[in-house]
């Protein structure tokens, strides 16, 4: 058998980036956090398929991998914070640089849940529609 490579870990635990975005993303119906590749990423339900990635690579961890809509992506694709991450790009996604000093999340919050209703199911939805 090939032993299995473990991944470093891109974030401590406690960096408040990991946290502002964890509390935007597991506000969503049934988000989970997972670990993958060393990176904190989020689901849209246990067995659901990934809406956010925080860390496009080890040499760009304060970044936001997103799934735009389709009508917004190609705006997006003009800001010069955003650029299409590897591996992921192929899918879809792009990558927003994130700004620590910032106060306003609420463009994380909007690309999350944009993101979020790209891949969630229809009764998650439901429940995102009622309450928000």
């Amino acid at each position: 058998m090939t032993p299995t490579m473990e991944h470093p870990h891109l974030f401590d635990e406690r960096d408040a980036l990991v946290s502002r975005i964890r509390a935007l993303c597991l506000r969503l119906p049934e988000a989970v956090e997972t670990l993958s590749h060393g990176r904190p990423l989020w689901k849209a339900g246990e067995k659901g398929r990934t809406f956010a990635v925080l860390g496009a690579s080890m040499d760009d961890p304060d970044t936001l991998l997103f799934k735009p809509d389709p009508a917004e992506d190609p705006a997006w694709r003009q800001d010069p914070r955003v650029f299409v991450p590897k591996y992921w790009g192929p899918g879809g996604w792009l990558a927003i640089r994130l700004d620590r000093s910032t106060s306003d999340w609420s463009e994380a919050a909007e690309l999350i849940e944009t993101s979020y209703r790209q891949v969630a199911l229809r009764r998650q939805l439901a429940v995102l529609d009622s309450v928000m």
